[in-house]
């Protein structure tokens, strides 16, 4: 024997010691752990409707401090300024036309995205994700469309706008069905008015939460679009007349507290510092409803128009350690980014058929030296290309579209006019120094208007244009109901 007994409980305990550091040094780094994301989809939110964006009467601090813990994008584009369109365009990665969807899908019609288009729900979910929609889906109310078939573990909302229902303040003659909650596919209670709709924020923010607790030892996708602050407005007894802007005000009181909940709880699990948080809206304010109506922070028009307070959003992402904290981005992005972005950093699989996304995954994480979108194309109506955009050239083509000005706007819920066939006539706008879209410089710059008019042709052949009655070579096949 070598050693006595004594020596040896010595000398084996630096033995060993020194074998596991030699071992830890030699192992491989752990791969970094998948993330949880959260996506918040706000509908009818205009850019001017936060603190951090200007809003006057009430206070969203959890989504300024969103802002502030991460990256505010100032260039974010809805794909298409109005509901099923730009929801359509965020969860496939394309511009709706090129999947066939456009408007606002209602109750009954059949119609809803094709259930062989790839959401990020079923991207994530074949990567091992649990994935749930807790409000606002939209993109079709048959069963066949409905969250739970396209990559969707669960779903606990409301199929279409809650304005979709026998109270619609303007048009009772469509006769409208009863609105009903939806818990997978099956209706589970009626909404019958707005003392029941003041129930949408607390309940999905409780399932959104429910759903946090149930899924936190594995990656998940939590997608939370708000119905409000589409009308018609409704906030729960917490909140109703709290605000200076009246019900306006306590609807976004009340949305804030509903994003400061849901972060909480993935704080209160350990989560909070491996979880991508990404907030934005569908469109821009529907800006005829007045007082019930937000802001477009000074951008011309808004939801339902191509100018920019139709389509320019508010939208800001948190990722602690990885997405710089309190910086903004002027760089110009879409929600149909989002898509190749979140696949790149969950290194899932991008779509088999063609999407119109750019991944901007380095630029979120800090390298401004990147500049993914140069391009943006601004549809309308079924597949009307109403505006093409360079950097920040915009070139708006004559077109029949709505308008808000030269109106005066509603009032307590009732909507003021709003035409739709007002005569857009053909500008060039440069949106460096004039984001309000208000000094036509299309005789200044020829060169502009041409390379901007090569880039419309190409989207013409591409994707089509009803303005030119032009099918697009590469569009998709829209859902529709087998009768």
């Amino acid at each position: 024997m070598f050693f006595s007994k004594k020596i040896r409980f010595i000398i084996l305990p630096f033995l060993g010691l020194g074998l596991a550091a030699f071992l830890v040094a030699m192992a491989p780094e752990p791969a970094a752990k998948t993330p949880n994301i959260v996506l918040f989809f706000i509908d009818d939110l205009g850019y001017g409707d936060l603190t951090v964006t200007g809003a006057l009467g009430y206070k969203t601090p959890n989504i300024d401090k969103l802002a502030a813990e991460g990256t505010r994008f100032t260039n974010f584009m809805a794909a298409q300024a109005v509901c099923s369109a730009s929801r359509a365009a965020l969860l496939t990665g394309c511009y709706p036309n090129r999947v066939g969807v456009f408007g606002a899908f209602g109750p009954k019609q059949g119609l809803g995205l094709h259930p062989q288009e790839e959401t990020i729900a079923e991207l994530l979910k074949a990567n091992g994700y649990a994935t749930g929609i807790f409000g606002k889906w939209h993109l079709g109310s048959d069963s066949i469309f409905l969250p739970k078939q396209q990559g969707f573990d669960e779903y606990y909302g409301v199929p279409y706008s809650h304005d979709m229902w026998p109270l619609h303040p303007w048009q009772k003659q469509a006769q409208y069905p009863p609105l009903f909650w939806i818990d997978g596919n099956k209706q589970v209670k009626e909404i019958k008015d707005l003392n029941d709709a003041s129930a949408l924020t607390p309940t999905i923010t409780e399932k959104a939460v429910s759903f946090i607790k149930r899924n936190k030892k594995k990656p998940f996708f939590l997608y939370v679009p708000h119905p409000m602050p589409h009308v018609p407005l409704a906030a729960s007894a917490n909140f109703k007349g709290k605000s200076e802007r009246g019900i306006f005000g306590d609807v976004l009181t009340e949305l804030d507290w509903s994003v400061g909940q849901i972060m909480k709880e993935l704080k209160d699990q350990g989560l909070d510092d491996n979880t991508i948080v990404i907030f934005t809206s569908d469109n821009g304010p529907w800006l005829n409803y007045g007082d019930h109506a937000g802001s477009a922070g000074g951008f011309r028009e808004g939801k339902g128009t191509s100018y920019e307070g139709g389509q320019r959003v508010a939208a800001m992402i948190r990722w602690p350690g990885v997405v710089p904290a309190g910086r903004v981005s002027n760089k110009l992005l879409s929600n149909i980014d989002i898509l190749p972005t979140l696949v790149k950093l969950t290194g899932a699989k991008l779509p088999k058929e063609k999407i119109d996304g750019i991944e901007f995954a380095d630029l979120l994480k800090g390298d401004d030296s990147k500049k993914p979108r140069e391009n943006f194309l601004y549809y309308y109506r079924k597949n009307s290309l109403e505006a093409v955009r360079k950097d920040n050239w915009k070139l708006v083509f004559a077109h029949p579209g709505r308008t808000y000005e030269g109106s005066l706007p509603g009032k307590d819920g009732q909507p003021g006019p709003a035409p739709e066939d007002h005569a857009i006539p053909l500008a060039l706008y440069d949106l460096t120094r004039d984001p309000g879209e208000r000094y036509d410089v299309y005789s200044q710059y020829p060169e502009i208007v041409a390379e901007l008019e090569k880039i419309a042709e190409a989207a013409r052949e591409d994707l089509g244009d009803d303005l030119q009655k032009r099918p697009g070579k590469n569009a998709r096949a829209l859902g529709k109901v087998e009768k």
